[in-house]
């Protein structure tokens, strides 16, 4: 990989890390935030979401939510578990994108891929180049006795 190819990759791992992390924080400390309104006003899969929204399922579902974004961010700003939490982030954005869809618009201006898409597949391209050992904790975790002695750990780093 060239000198700017690692950069750029260092480059969109810490910018979407970022974007990830603050996405997660301000739900984490805002004791008020909820995703009820987002799960209730679903477009696509109406009945998948309001059962993520029912009182005993939304405290999870929010819990996911603010935790799942801050440890994604986390992971990418560290460039540890990139691999790992970059597929799950795919599968928290692709949750995201459903509820606004309606196909093949999605309001106020977006013709099938909005801003939930465009994250998917920088998750995907992280993952896929394993962005965490550029300049990144997995290429130390790499390294550890543990994975020498587990070579599967490596395919989540």
């Amino acid at each position: 990989m060239t000198p700017f190819a690692k950069i750029s990759l260092l480059l969109l791992r810490l910018g979407v890390g970022w974007f990830m992390f603050y996405a997660g924080i301000t739900k984490v400390l805002n004791p008020e935030w909820s995703a009820a309104g987002y799960l209730k006003g679903a477009k696509t899969f109406p009945g998948l979401y309001q059962w993520f929204a029912q009182p005993d399922i939304l405290p999870i579902i929010n819990f996911i939510n603010e935790w799942g974004l801050t440890l994604l961010g986390v992971s990418l700003l560290l460039g540890i578990f990139v691999r790992l939490s970059s597929l799950l982030g795919v599968a928290l954005m692709l949750l995201y994108y459903f509820p606004v869809l309606e196909f093949p618009l999605i309001p106020p201006h977006s013709y099938i891929v909005d801003d939930h898409i465009i994250d998917a597949f920088a998750l995907l391209v992280l993952a896929a180049l394993q962005a965490g050992r550029v300049w990144g904790l997995d290429t130390w975790c790499a390294r550890l006795p543990i994975c020498s002695r587990y070579p599967n750990l490596s395919h989540f780093l």
